[in-house]
């Protein structure tokens, strides 16, 4: 019978904390590792409802403690609220504990070997070192987005450049005094520390190969140039209003002439005043198809069969995704981001992965660029760094 002493790492565990956007990047990573089929996905879950939307800064010790007492003062039943597992269309989710993670890795350690453990998201640090410092020999621990201090505490972090620009005296001047011990990094990155471009996501040539299959009875038929519009929603530092809605209108507008097709998709995070704005102007254009959010999210399946790509700036997710596929991206609102999401749409236009949309595009005419490759990048390191402690991850 195989034990430990090959160290190869044949499990892993996915600490979440509800939100696609975070989780996806865990999943991500083990996908590029080949470890989706030997997973297990935990959560971490903060309190939800009523006052709790305004508690959200507080670390979620502090918050579960606080939600527990203004329960009994109001005399509510003392629980933690439901998983909200259709984030990411995972059910039968388990609340992470660090105690039981880190006591079933060190006694299935001879028998499985070790574990790894992929944590991402603010909420998470706090259990994911727990784990790591109740079972160090047993566990590899990879934190994905800047924990911002005691890097030490994991084995590797994975974290866009962006997350470093705080250190930076422009950024600092962004940041209103009391806030920066707590937003800018308290460490340069070191040795464990991976920097990466955008976010890494699951997009990789495998899952677009199965999209495009999927989809293909849906997409394949399109009079092309096809042209993918992602909408996302303002956020407090890439903020917009109606106006850049109705100057994106009036620039796929301009630029319908020379596309086959344009679909236009909007996000959870949509306001619906956006999106219907988007409605009224080209539900009845022919050429231009609108996703109303019934039904199979059709965003893998654009990803595949687009032919050029316009996202508003406020999402990196979407962003990285896009340019993973080598695509034009055409971005539109990147000047109205402040702070490190300002920094991250600078870099992607000096790598020459994205462009400024400015309506007077010719979608027919293609270009290209080397893709984004960072979730692959990040895997690699992670294979390496498990090498120097002398663990490997099957092929």
């Amino acid at each position: 019978m195989e034990t430990m002493l090959d160290g190869a790492i044949r499990r892993a565990v996915i600490i979440g904390n509800g939100f696609a956007g975070a989780e996806n990047q865990s999943i991500g990573l083990i996908r590029a590792l080949g470890l989706s089929n030997h997973h297990s996905l935990y959560r971490v879950t903060r309190p939800r409802g009523g006052i709790n939307r305004w508690l959200q800064w507080l670390p979620v010790s502090i918050h579960r403690k606080l939600d527990s007492v203004l329960r009994r003062l109001c005399g509510k039943p003392n629980h933690v609220s439901p998983f909200h597992s259709h984030n990411i269309g995972i059910s039968n989710v388990l609340e992470a504990d660090a105690h039981h993670i880190a006591t079933m890795a060190r006694e299935t350690f001879h028998k499985d070997g070790p574990l790894l453990v992929v944590a991402s998201g603010r909420d998470t640090i706090s259990v994911a070192s727990s784990i790591k410092r109740l079972a160090s020999d047993n566990v590899f621990l990879v934190q994905i987005q800047h924990p911002r201090l005691y890097l030490n505490r994991f084995d590797l972090v994975i974290t866009p450049r962006h997350d470093y620009y705080p250190q930076t005296p422009e950024a600092q001047r962004q940041i209103p005094w009391f806030l920066r011990r707590w937003v800018t990094p308290w460490e340069p990155p070191g040795r464990n520390v991976v920097l990466t471009v955008g976010a890494l996501h699951q997009a990789d040539s495998a899952a677009l190969r199965v999209a495009a299959s999927a989809w293909h009875d849906k997409l394949a038929a399109l009079p092309k140039p096809l042209l993918v519009v992602n909408v996302g929603g303002p956020t407090g530092n890439c903020p917009y209003d109606l106006d850049l809605v109705n100057k994106l209108v009036v620039m796929l507008q301009n630029v319908l002439w020379s596309c086959g097709t344009i679909r236009i998709s909007c996000s959870r995070r949509t306001p619906g005043k956006i999106s219907k704005i988007l409605v009224k102007e080209f539900a009845t254009n022919p050429k231009v198809q609108i996703w109303d959010g019934e039904g199979p999210n059709p965003h893998m399946g654009h990803l595949a069969w687009a032919d050029a790509f316009v996202i508003t700036a406020d999402s990196v997710s979407m962003m990285s995704e896009a340019c993973s596929t080598g695509k034009p991206v055409y971005v539109i609102g990147a000047e109205l981001c402040t702070w490190k999401f300002a920094d991250f749409q600078n870099s992607l236009q000096k790598l020459g992965v994205a462009r400024p949309f400015t309506g007077m595009e010719n979608i027919t005419e293609s270009w290209s660029y080397p893709p984004l490759n960072d979730t692959a990048e990040a895997a690699n390191q992670v294979i390496a760094a498990l090498a120097q402690r002398g663990w490997t991850i099957p092929a």
